[in-house]
């Protein structure tokens, strides 16, 4: 079995504590690999190895780190195969999807900001007879990075690719329940010619090496994207220290859809934003709002379209949804799931789990999960499942749909299926969402803002946002 590693100072290691945990195989449901189970002394390995690093990052021109980074980007692209097996088998989703949304997404981070520091550009404000203001903007440092286990490197590389960008020395932590690409990556940036001791992986769980990471005093700023309860605490122990925070938390979005919609386009992009990756995105619309006037056209359609979906093996070429990620998660849906019936929902298709022949029997499988009948503030419709469960509720008006849309604490995204313009604009910026997409969902433009409303989130990544992020603005005055 294998042993995974930390890469600290450009060197595979073992945790100083020597200590390993179990990495489960979703699709098997038995463990496959050890990782290290790290914590604060190897955090203080990393920050070391930063410290050193930093002043011959930070010199280098945006253009001599724009062509490492290119060779990373070119690095996994080549091992493509490999990189997609490996995200299939430690996170459960289709091997398709991590062959072609998973990896080359992580690929196109990496280029995208290895390009976009090249032209990120500082400015200058003339005071007429007095002098000159132009701003420079300076690599914060060393900075923490923490990525979720949903989307393992396309949201690991979302994060470092910028923070390495703009000349920082970084230490990550991608997800203790899927570690694998993150360990992989060690060895293309080594390949690639970064300096030892720019990137460090750590790995482990997020109580102590993410804690560590948190509370370092030499960590100048923080990356994380996952759940929101986990983003408060950060939050209320990064602020005393001043740390800059960047929070990509959770969701609960709405999908919207009016009478006048495209239908066939809408209920195939309506599958997908509803269960993508086992409905494992942030972004998926686990909130269905109807028109009441094709309601009962839509709820036909869509639960024939879920009926005959098929929940398989990552590697079956048939699958539409694959495993979710563990056994605790998969409890975790199912007992939503029984809430929804406790509140008074009708599960129209799905609700339970699926068991599959050999190897595979152990695998944590749910189907598809429609439900009707539910109240529009019941907990079911106000507390994020982040599995494949969706509710669908009739609407009247605009004004009732954007009431209900807007009734929960998040805030990240929301989709809107309509033909007329004037409602589109009007809806859009009346939902309390940090992403609006009309006639679509999942569509990103890497130079736009990312990020949501209330609790799901501070700040924006994402283009000039997430270069902005992680560098600190310093003003210079010339007198004439």
């Amino acid at each position: 079995m294998e042993k995974l590693q930390n890469f600290i100072n450009g060197v595979y290691q073992d945790p100083v504590n020597g200590a390993y945990m179990d990495n489960y195989e979703p699709a098997t449901g038995e463990v496959y690999a050890q990782i290290p189970n790290s914590d604060e002394d190897d955090v203080k390995l990393a920050v070391q190895a930063a410290e050193k690093a930093f002043p011959i990052w930070s010199a280098m021109s945006n253009n001599e780190r724009s062509e490492i980074m290119l060779k990373i980007a070119s690095g996994i692209e080549a091992r493509l195969d490999e990189f997609a097996q490996a995200e299939s088998r430690d996170n459960g989703k289709p091997l398709k999807l991590a062959m072609n949304v998973d990896i080359p997404r992580a690929v196109s981070n990496f280029h995208f900001f290895a390009t976009a520091i090249e032209h990120f550009a500082s400015e200058s404000h003339q005071m007429v007879g007095v002098g000159i203001n132009y701003t420079l903007r300076k690599p914060i440092g060393i900075v923490g990075c923490i990525s979720p286990w949903n989307l393992p490197l396309y949201l690991f590389s979302w994060k470092i690719a910028p923070a390495l960008a703009a000349g920082n020395c970084v230490v990550a932590k991608p997800s203790e329940v899927t570690p694998y690409t993150a360990y992989l990556l060690g060895q293309i940036v080594k390949d690639a010619g970064m300096p030892d001791g720019v990137l460090n992986i750590i790995h482990g769980e997020g109580g102590t090496a993410g804690d560590a990471i948190v509370k370092h005093p030499r960590i100048k700023a923080i990356s994380f994207t996952g759940g929101t309860n986990t983003g408060e605490y950060i939050a209320r122990t990064a602020a005393p220290m001043f740390k800059k925070l960047s929070l990509e938390l959770g969701g609960k979005n709405p999908n919207i859809i009016f009478a006048d919609c495209d239908f066939d386009e809408m209920l195939s992009t309506t599958m997908r934003s509803s269960f993508a990756n086992q409905g494992q995105i942030c972004l998926c619309g686990s909130r269905i709002f109807v028109e009441r006037s094709i309601y009962e056209k839509f709820k036909k359609a869509f639960v024939e379209k879920v009926d005959a979906t098929i929940v398989s093996y990552p590697n079956d070429p048939k699958a539409k949804l694959g495993a979710v990620v563990s056994k605790p998660h998969m409890d975790k849906v199912l007992s939503y799931i029984e809430l929804a019936k406790d509140e008074g929902g009708t599960i129209l298709s799905g609700g339970e789990a699926v068991q599959l022949e050999a190897p595979y029997n152990n695998g944590y499988y749910l189907r598809p999960t429609v439900i009707e009948g539910l109240s529009y503030d019941c907990r079911t419709n106000q507390e994020e499942i982040f599995g494949p469960v969706v509710t669908i509720t009739p609407f009247d008006n605009e004004e009732e749909v954007l009431m209900m849309a807007n009734s929960t604490k998040y805030g990240l995204s929301a989709t809107l299926w309509t033909s007329d313009l004037k409602r589109a604009h009007r809806m859009a910026d009346k939902l309390h969402a940090g992403i609006v997409w009309i006639n679509a969902w999942l569509v990103r433009d890497l130079r736009t803002p990312f990020g949501g409303a209330k609790a799901s989130g501070v700040g924006r990544e994402g283009g000039w946002e997430a270069l902005r992020f992680f560098t600190e603005p310093k003003n210079v005055f010339v007198k004439y």
